[in-house]
C-alpha cells in the first residue's frame, strides 16, 4: 500500500536540502498505567519541517497509543511517527479525511488531514503547507525568504493548538 505523507525524506529530496524538524510542543497524557485499548495514552504535538531555514510544513498530530510496546518505542525511545512504522515493520493504513486550500496573507495555503494507523498506534495528522508556490517553484521558493520571527512565535503556536484542539474534538 502506498501512503502519501510529506515526510522528512520526501521534502529533503524535493528541495535538495536537508530538513530540520523543530518541535513546537508535545503534550502527553499522564502515564499512570500501561497503554491499552481500555486506557490509551495520547500525545498532541506540533512540529515544523524547516528547509534551508524556511517552514515547508506545519504538522499537528494527535497520537493514540493502545499497546505497551508502542508506548515504549514512541514515548521512551522517542521514535518519530514515520520511524515508528519502519521500526514496527508494519506499513500503516492510510486514510485521507479532508483536504483543501485557502488564501492567507496573499498566498494559497494547502492543507490536509489524514490518519496513519497500525495495531496499537493511531496518528491523526493535519499538515499545512504555507504556500502552494513551493511545489511549483521548488528551489527558487526555498531560497527566497527565511522563517520570520513571527512564524516561530510561541503565542501563534498556542493559538493554533487551541484552535486545532477545538476543531478536532467537535
Amino acid at each position: 500500500m502506498i501512503y502519501l505523507t510529506f515526510s522528512n525524506a520526501s521534502c529533503s529530496a524535493f528541495f535538495s536540502h536537508s530538513i530540520n524538524i523543530k518541535t513546537i510542543y508535545a503534550h502527553t497524557s499522564p502515564r499512570t498505567h500501561e497503554a491499552s485499548p481500555e486506557e490509551p495514552i495520547t500525545q498532541r504535538r506540533e512540529v515544523h519541517l524547516l528547509c534551508n531555514g524556511k517552514t515547508a510544513c506545519i504538522a499537528t498530530s494527535t497520537v493514540t497509543i493502545t499497546a505497551p510496546s508502542v508506548e515504549r518505542l514512541f514515548l521512551d525511545e522517542k521514535f518519530a511517527i514515520g520511524q515508528m512504522f519502519r521500526k514496527m515493520q508494519t506499513p500503516p493504513q492510510f486514510a485521507l479525511l479532508e483536504c483543501g486550500s485557502k488564501f492567507e496573507a496573499g498566498k494559497r495555503v494547502l492543507w490536509r488531514r489524514y490518519t496513519l494507523s497500525t495495531e496499537g498506534f493511531l496518528c491523526d495528522i493535519v499538515e499545512v503547507f504555507p504556500d502552494r508556490d513551493m511545489f511549483v517553484q521548488g528551489e527558487k521558493w526555498i531560497n527566497e525568504e527565511r522563517v520570520s520571527p513571527q512564524e516561530s512565535n510561541a503565542e501563534e503556536s498556542k493559538r493554533r493548538y487551541a484552535t486545532s484542539t477545538v476543531l478536532l474534538t467537535i
